[in-house]
């Protein structure tokens, strides 16, 4: 299955996946390849990305869209933050990054301390 998840700055992520988890308005749901076409808001988050070869990559995002076909996840955010790096102090960097950007999206201290339990975590597995 493909994806693309691009801002209004440009493209975040591009590639083949094997799944993905995204925070939806109603609940995180996970979309698998031969997924049914679905079209929802996402709230601010983090999506959790399972590539081919296993890894994953963790992206902080404030709010967006997410389109599903049985093929191909096309994700529209207004801001995003992938949680990566080859350093120690890049990764921590991005955590705060993503800390940030969480913080002026979401109106709820428990979606914030959630989001952000769920960043740290998703960091030290890197």
């Amino acid at each position: 299955m493909k994806i693309d998840i691009v801002t209004p700055l440009g493209r975040i992520f591009q590639g083949e996946i094997k799944e993905a988890t995204f925070p939806g308005i109603d609940g995180e749901f996970g979309v698998l390849d031969g997924h049914a076409p679905l079209v929802t808001n996402l709230k601010p988050g983090i999506i959790t990305i399972k590539k081919q070869d296993g890894k994953e990559e963790v992206i902080a995002i404030n709010w967006g869209y997410v389109e599903v076909t049985p093929d191909h996840v096309n994700v529209l955010v207004d801001g995003a933050v992938p949680v990566t790096g080859s350093t120690e102090s890049e990764i921590a960097e991005a955590i705060e990054r993503a800390k940030k950007l969480i913080k002026e999206a979401a109106d709820s201290d428990a979606l914030v301390a959630a989001v952000e339990a769920k960043i740290e975590s998703a960091a030290r597995n890197i």
